[in-house]
């Protein structure tokens, strides 16, 4: 059953009008929901941890900004803007300590509250709000006069209002400028690792490695693999969005048609779907969340000696080399850049 869109007609502002909103955090998802509520006209404070380098940024903005425990004290919303494996950590020592009841927690991914690293107390309600793109989309749209799409969940147990302040919140962020659709903590929990694991990042980037070192390994210039397995990926996922699979089949010539729908299911065959299962599986079991976990408590190591391997990749030289030549890509140093408890 398709799920229902809300736009302006149900998401209104008006619930959180008189509300104080905290943002905890001031990374990639923090910074673009707090200006965004802010130029809705929405009382937005922001929570940090003592000497954090973000306090400066956050003021500069326009924000007042207190401690994340002073901060949750002040707010009757509260938004977790943390990481995944930082969350928990947050949560219980600054956070739950000073909740009360009434009060609302709001998240932008489910994984903390599915797989059970945070467990409210009653009393509190539990929403969350996850625009379907990364921070810098979510204020550039914005600030465009558009939005990007998002998604709503409240918890089992939440106040009856709880689904009110969620629209009123994803309004506030642009979300009912491009549709707002209803779903779970569970389903936006696992649906979003699997598009990660499987096709997003870990399907798209094994498939484009894979197909590079098949040229290379085959005699042909490591700079034409690079142009056909990565470059010109772009302009297919591009028609894709813009038109759906069949759109990008109606714009590619018909050679490409016909070795697209005649070779592509020999690659993406039974053997990748069961692979993709599997993966799903251990989502659903909890068995990824373990793994994740355990590796962020261990220090992080094969999780660095992975990203090291892939950073040496020949893919890599190859694409740094050809980039430095193409006036037209923006040239972006965003190594590092990830959002962090700041």
């Amino acid at each position: 059953m398709p799920a229902k869109v809300y736009t302006h007609k149900e998401a209104k502002i008006t619930p959180l009008k008189k509300k104080t909103l905290a943002v905890i955090g001031y990374g990639s998802q923090g910074h673009a929901h707090a200006l965004n509520l802010k130029d809705s006209g929405l009382n937005v404070i922001i929570g940090l941890y003592k000497g954090s380098k973000s306090i400066r940024v956050a003021k500069r903005h326009g924000f007042e900004v207190f401690e994340v425990a002073e901060a949750v004290q002040k707010a009757d919303v509260i938004m977790i803007g943390v990481p995944d494996m930082k969350q928990a950590e947050v949560y219980e020592s600054e956070i739950k300590p000073n909740l009360s009841k009434g009060k609302t927690l709001l998240f932008t991914h489910g994984f903390a509250i599915h797989f059970g690293l945070i467990k409210p107390p009653r009393g509190v309600s539990v929403i969350m709000v996850a625009p379907k793109g990364p921070g810098h989309l979510v204020r550039s749209q914005f600030k465009e006069g558009k939005g990007v799409p998002a998604l709503i969940a409240v918890l089992k147990g939440s106040s009856k209002d709880s689904k009110k302040v969620a629209l009123s919140w994803a309004a506030g962020v642009g979300g009912a400028r491009a549709g707002i659709l209803e779903t779970t903590f569970k389903e936006e929990t696992e649906t979003d690792l699997f598009g990660e694991q499987a096709v997003l990042c870990g399907g798209a980037s094994a498939l484009v490695q894979a197909g590079f070192e098949t040229l290379v390994e085959a005699g042909y210039a490591p700079e034409m693999a690079y142009f056909e397995c990565l470059h010109e990926l772009k302009l297919i996922v591009d028609l894709m969005i813009e038109s759906g699979i069949a759109g990008m089949r109606f714009s590619v010539s018909e050679t490409a048609k016909y070795g697209d729908i005649t070779r592509g299911p020999r690659v993406i065959n039974a053997n990748v779907k069961r692979s993709m299962k599997t993966v799903l599986k251990e989502i659903q079991s909890g068995k990824f969340a373990k793994d994740w976990i355990k590796e962020h408590q261990a220090g992080l190591p094969n999780y660095n000696k992975l990203l090291e391997e892939g950073e040496k990749h020949p893919i890599e030289v190859t694409g740094r080399s050809l980039r430095a030549v193409m006036p037209w890509i923006p040239k972006k140093n965003i190594k590092g850049a990830q959002a962090s408890y700041s």
